[in-house]
């Protein structure tokens, strides 16, 4: 069990700032073949499962009136980088609710910048 423990240590990386309510675009590292192409997943964070080099989180999107969503591992080296957009105002750790609710109701409040 320690060897798989040393061999973890190693895959992480320093994480970014990530928090339920965020709108984040995730680049992904996608394998077609020989080929190796970057796609982006762009949507908001739902969940956040925290474990150290285990750790994961939820991103959702709506696509073409589909809701879509996506469980990429934290310190995986198919991510190729987090980049942090919109922070909405939540209450929750789990934005799961978010499921049940279509169009506007589905808006989130977006959090207020502060005013330096």
């Amino acid at each position: 069990m320690n060897l798989i423990e040393t061999l973890e240590q190693t895959q992480l990386r320093e994480p970014p700032d990530l928090r339920p309510g965020l709108t984040v675009r995730v680049h992904v590292k996608i394998r077609e073949g020989e080929k190796e192409r970057i796609q982006v997943f762009e949507g908001l964070v739902i969940g956040i499962r925290r474990g150290g080099p285990r750790a994961t989180f939820t991103v959702r999107k709506v696509s073409f009136g589909q809701g879509v969503e996506r469980i990429f591992p934290l310190h995986s080296p198919s991510i190729d980088r987090i980049e942090i957009g919109r922070a909405a105002r939540v209450r929750r750790a789990k934005l799961y609710f978010l499921r049940g609710l279509r169009g506007r109701a589905a808006r989130l409040r977006e959090k207020r910048r502060s005013t330096k």
